[in-house]
C-alpha cells in the first residue's frame, strides 16, 4: 500500500476521517496477513514509512503508524503519506546457552535483592 492521505473533506469531520483512515490500514494489514505464507516462512513482515510526502517519508515501525496518524492530525497537515510494504519475516532462534544464562542471571539477581 503506497498511498497518501487527503486529511480534509467537505463533508465529514476531521476526527472521523482519522478514524476512517486507521481503520482502512488496520483492514489492509489484516488482509495481508492472511495469505497464505510461502514455504519456509515463519510469518509476514512489513517496512512502512511514514512523512507529509513521499520524499521526506521516514521508516517507522508497524506499531508506530496510529501514532503517527494521530501526529498528523495535531498538526493539522492536510495530507500524509503512507507506505505499507509486505515482506516474509524469519523467527531468529535463541540459542539454548544463552536462555539458560538469562534465567540463571535473573536468579542470582532475586537472590540479591532479598538480601
Amino acid at each position: 500500500m503506497k498511498k497518501t492521505f487527503q486529511m480534509s473533506h467537505p463533508r465529514i469531520k476531521g476526527p472521523r476521517l482519522v478514524e476512517a483512515i486507521k481503520h482502512e490500514v488496520k483492514k489492509y494489514i489484516r488482509r495481508e496477513r492472511k495469505k497464505t505464507l510461502p514455504p519456509n516462512v515463519d510469518y509476514w513482515d512489513f517496512d512502512c514509512r511514514f512523512g507529509a510526502d513521499e520524499a521526506s517519508s521516514e521508516v517507522i515501525h508497524l506499531s508506530a503508524i496510529n501514532k503517527c496518524i494521530s501526529q498528523a492530525e495535531e498538526q493539522q497537515l492536510e495530507s500524509f503519506y503512507l507506505e505499507i510494504l509486505v515482506k516474509p519475516g524469519y523467527r531468529m532462534k535463541k540459542p539454548k546457552d544463552a536462555f539458560q544464562m538469562d534465567v540463571k542471571d535473573s536468579m542470582i539477581q532475586s537472590e540479591e535483592v532479598e538480601e
